[in-house]
C-alpha cells in the first residue's frame, strides 16, 4: 500500500533555508574557484617579457663595468636604470616614482599588445621617438619591436630628465649600443637630438651640451641640430619619410613626452594613456599630428611610465609583477569556471523545481514522526 502525502499549499521556511545555503555556498564556490585564460598575444609577450629581463641584466653589467655605482636607495632592484637627480645632461625634473614603476619586463608585453591592437604585421614599418628620461621602457619598446620584426625608425633624443638615463658616461644611447653589441636588438638609433626645451638644450650648461654632442658624435649618429621646435619636427618628419621610402609607417610609437612627438602640454593632455587611432584636435597637437601613418589612421602611443597607465588599461602594476613567471593581467586574464558555475545553476534549478513544482522536497522534509498540535491538511498527492 503506498503512502499518501498532504502538500502544504507554501513551500516550508525550511526548504527555502535550505536552497539559499545551497545558492550562496555555490556562488562562494564560483568566486573563489575562477579559471586562468591566456590573453591574446600570449607567446609574443612572454618571449618579449624574457628578452626585455636580458636587456635590463645586459645594461646592468655594462653599467657596472664602466664604473657607475648603483645607489640602493633610489634603485632599490639595482636594475642599473636609475640615473641621478641632477646631472650636466638632464633636460628637466622628472618623477623618482615613475622612474622605479618602469622596471619591469612586463611593459614589453604592453608594448607588444598596443602594437598589435594596432594591427601591425612582420615587416611593417614603425616609426619610433625615444628619450634618455625612460630607458626602462625604452628597452621594452625596442624588445617588443624585435620580438614581432618590425621595421623601426628610431629617431633619439639623447638628454634625459632626473633619474633617468642622465649619466654623462652611460646615456641611453650608449645602452642601445649594448643592446645591440649583445644582439639582444638588430637596430639602432638613425638620429638624434640633443632633445630637452625646444629640442636643443634650451638652458643646459655648455658643459652638458657638449658632453651630448660628443656622445652622439662617437656613436656616428647623424645629428639633429634644430633651429627651433618646428625645424626640429621638419627635420624628424624628413627622416621618418625617407627611411620609409615607399612603405607605409603603419604606427609611431612614442616613449616620454617630448614636445617633438606629443606636442606641448595642450597635447599631451589631449592623448589618452596607451593606443590612440584618432588625433585629438589635430591642428593644436602639432607633434604627433604630423606623424605619417597608414590608410586605417592607427598610430600607436605606448606608455609613459608611471602607474596611471596600468589602471588605464586594466594591467597590474608591473612594479608588483615578476615577467619570468609571466603573472599579471597582461598575460593572464581570470574568468569564472564555467562548467562550475553551470553545475551550481543547475543544482538550484532542481532543487526550486523540487520544493515548489513537485512534492520530491516534501517527501524529503515531511517528518516520519507525528506531528504535534493539529494542523489542516492541505491538498492530498
Amino acid at each position: 500500500m503506498k503512502n499518501i502525502y498532504w502538500r502544504p499549499h507554501g513551500v516550508s521556511r525550511l526548504a527555502l533555508i535550505l536552497i539559499a545555503v545551497v545558492a550562496a555556498t555555490g556562488l562562494l564556490m564560483v568566486e573563489a574557484n575562477p579559471v586562468r585564460k591566456e590573453q591574446p598575444f600570449f607567446k609574443e609577450k612572454v618571449r618579449a617579457a624574457r628578452l626585455t629581463a636580458e636587456a635590463f641584466e645586459a645594461i646592468k653589467e655594462q653599467r657596472r663595468r664602466i664604473g657607475l655605482a648603483i645607489d640602493k636607495e633610489v634603485d632599490p632592484m639595482e636594475s642599473g636604470l636609475i640615473g641621478t637627480l641632477m646631472s650636466t645632461v638632464t633636460s628637466n625634473t622628472g618623477s623618482l616614482s615613475a622612474k622605479q614603476t618602469s622596471i619591469n619586463p612586463n611593459f614589453a608585453a604592453l608594448v607588444v599588445h598596443l602594437l598589435l591592437r594596432a594591427e601591425v604585421v612582420e615587416g611593417d614599418v614603425v616609426a619610433v621617438g625615444l628619450s634618455g628620461s625612460f630607458p626602462a621602457i625604452n628597452a621594452a619598446v625596442c624588445t617588443a619591436i624585435e620580438t614581432l620584426k618590425l621595421k623601426p625608425i628610431v629617431i633619439t633624443s639623447a638628454s634625459a630628465s632626473s633619474w633617468g638615463a642622465n649619466e654623462p658616461k652611460y646615456l641611453w644611447i650608449d645602452m642601445e649600443k649594448t643592446l645591440h653589441e649583445r644582439k639582444i636588438i638588430s637596430f639602432r638609433t638613425i638620429a638624434a637630438s640633443i632633445g630637452g626645451v625646444e629640442d636643443d638644450g634650451l638652458g643646459m650648461t655648455p658643459l652638458g651640451l657638449r658632453q651630448l654632442r660628443r656622445a652622439i658624435d662617437r656613436h656616428g649618429i647623424p645629428f639633429i641640430d634644430p633651429e627651433d621646435y618646428t625645424d626640429s619636427l621638419n627635420q624628424r618628419m624628413a627622416i621618418y619619410r625617407e627611411q620609409a621610402g615607399a612603405a607605409s609607417i603603419k604606427a609611431y610609437v612614442n616613449v616620454g613626452g617630448g614636445t617633438t612627438s606629443v606636442g606641448t602640454k595642450i597635447g599631451k593632455r589631449l592623448f589618452k594613456p596607451g593606443l590612440n587611432r584618432r588625433l585629438p584636435l589635430q591642428g593644436s597637437v602639432h607633434g604627433f599630428g604630423h606623424v605619417p601613418h597608414d590608410r586605417r589612421g592607427r598610430p600607436g602611443h605606448p606608455p609613459g611610465a608611471n602607474r596611471g597607465i596600468c589602471e588605464a588599461l586594466r594591467v597590474s602594476d608591473p612594479a608588483a609583477e615578476d615577467a619570468p613567471h609571466r603573472r599579471g593581467r597582461i598575460f593572464y586574464s581570470e574568468e569564472y569556471n564555467k562548467n562550475l558555475a553551470t553545475g551550481v545553476l543547475v543544482l538550484v534549478l532542481v532543487l526550486l523545481y523540487a520544493f515548489i513544482r513537485s512534492d520530491w522536497g516534501f517527501r524529503m522534509l515531511v517528518s516520519s514522526k507525528p506531528s504535534k498540535g493539529k494542523k489542516h491538511p492541505g491538498p492530498m498527492v
